[in-house]
């Protein structure tokens, strides 16, 4: 006698229903791929880094241990195992480390800006006589007669092609120049503060 609550084929409706709850096989292996990239992205990440990131220390350990690897195929296999345990990870964790590296990104972009801003500021000092008057008027606090010394020495390199060692120099000194506020910068905080505390 068939069974009332089967249809014609003698399947229940819902056992079609739960397949398809299911995620695929191609999406199972595309979010298989997708986080054996974000373990790939840590390999390739400082080892001070990693040592900061919400992780499970099984992982840490597999990230540090690929680091080491030089074999290429003993490299890819490693790969592969970071991103068996990532798909072991809960949704939180996940969620962390992907904050995590989209945080590193978003760094890495201020720091390629900081980096062309210093080249271009090197190279209007070596190319142009005004561009040191209009450098320490934007940044007062600046060694002048070590700057000018830096900016002598390395035109004198470029001139007997002699190794970059002052121009070096500049990149540095502008840097650890560049990345304090301007002291017009501190006043404007200092009152916003001051404007806090009075509140």
């Amino acid at each position: 006698m068939p069974n009332p609550n089967r249809g014609a084929c003698g399947f229940q409706s819902g056992e079609f229903e739960e397949e398809y709850e299911r995620p695929s096989k191609s999406q199972r292996k595309r979010e298989m791929i997708a986080l054996q990239k974000v373990g790939e992205q840590l390999v390739n990440e400082s080892p001070d880094r990693i040592k900061r990131v919400s992780m499970p220390e099984n992982l840490r350990e597999a990230i540090f241990e690929c680091q080491r690897i030089k074999n290429h195929e003993g490299r890819r296999r490693q790969l592969q195992f970071i991103g068996k345990i990532m798909r072991s990870l809960d949704e939180k964790t996940l969620s962390i480390i992907n904050q995590t590296i989209e945080s590193w990104e978003g760094l890495s972009k201020a720091d390629t800006v900081l980096m062309h801003a210093l080249e271009n500021q090197r190279e209007k000092l070596l190319a142009q006589e005004t561009a040191l008057t209009e450098f320490l008027h934007k940044y007062p606090q600046t060694n002048v007669q070590q700057l000018r010394t830096l900016i002598r020495n390395a035109k004198k390199e470029r001139a007997e092609n002699k190794p970059p060692k002052a121009y070096r120099e500049i990149y540095r000194l502008l840097k650890q120049i560049m990345s304090q506020p301007l002291p017009s910068e501190e006043k404007n905080q200092e009152s916003e503060e001051t404007d806090e505390e009075e509140r």
